[in-house]
């Protein structure tokens, strides 16, 4: 066989977004009570599907290569995908957001972009900028093109971007290892078990727990000092469990969490 061309490989992060879609698609017809963020999840990630597969198209003719700034003609090509779907089946302030958006001109749907990318702290909610970039930076991972961003400790060593959720898995000689999930690019990297990803707090007493009987495979890990939190979904016992989308079953533990006072490292696919 021969050696994958640069476009081909840029089609791999298409099939993840898919698989993601079909997982979303599988747990909303076996849960009735999350099945509305969960189907809005399915097509946000066929969406963003389409985007990868048309970057990954476009990079064998014109490479992509992680300035935001330079790479923006391509993205703002395809973006708008993003912004239909928000439109057309998205909660009443994505779609009333998204609407005003998709009326925009090309340089200010670039400048919202480009202040995103630069990590500015005004932008840094901003669901629908993320949510356009996030099949072009996963894009650039699976190419193993850097992007050209800032990188800080506990953040995603690859892109910079923050981790949406982590995972816990049980090994025999360590315990439970726990990683992150990056928002923007999908890698999954290891963290230390007692370490908050947000202010690098690290004494236990800190660090509190909590869990539900109603969703046992989930688990806020919150820190005092900073008062944020991160959910980890553990995933030793079913390996289907992809948690960027199984993160959405247990909603009710981001409402108990905000109403205690916390607040999320990074937005999930819920926003």
């Amino acid at each position: 066989m021969g050696t994958p061309v640069r476009g081909e490989r840029a089609l791999g992060s298409g099939r993840a977004f898919e698989a993601r879609a079909a997982r979303a698609e599988a747990l909303s017809a076996a849960s009735a009570a999350d099945a509305e963020p969960l189907r809005f999840a399915a097509g946000l990630l066929r969406a963003q599907a389409s985007i990868a597969e048309s970057l990954g198209r476009a990079h064998a003719a014109q490479p992509l290569s992680g300035d935001l700034a330079s790479d923006l003609e391509a993205l703002l090509l395809q973006a708008t995908a993003v912004l239909r779907f928000a439109v057309e089946h998205g909660p009443a302030p994505v779609a009333a957001s998204a609407r005003s958006r998709a009326a925009e001109e090309d340089r200010t749907a670039s400048s919202r972009l480009l202040v995103y990318w630069g990590g500015d702290r005004s932008a840094a909610e901003d669901y629908l900028a993320r949510a356009a970039l996030r099949p072009y930076v996963e894009t650039l991972r699976v190419l193993g093109v850097a992007p050209l961003r800032a990188r800080a400790p506990g953040r995603c060593p690859f892109c910079g971007g923050g981790a949406s959720v982590g995972r816990r898995r049980s090994a025999e000689s360590q315990g439970a290892v726990r990683s992150l999930l990056c928002a923007l690019c999908g890698l999954e990297w290891e963290t230390p078990r007692i370490l908050c990803p947000a202010c690098r707090e690290s004494d236990p007493q800190r660090l509190p727990t909590f869990t539900s009987p109603s969703h046992p495979l989930a688990r806020i890990e919150a820190c005092e000092t900073c008062r944020r939190y991160t959910k980890f979904l553990d995933t030793t016992l079913d390996g289907r469990i992809l948690p960027e989308v199984d993160d959405l079953l247990s909603l009710a533990l981001d409402l108990w969490a905000v109403e205690q006072g916390f607040e999320r490292v990074e937005p999930g696919l819920a926003g």
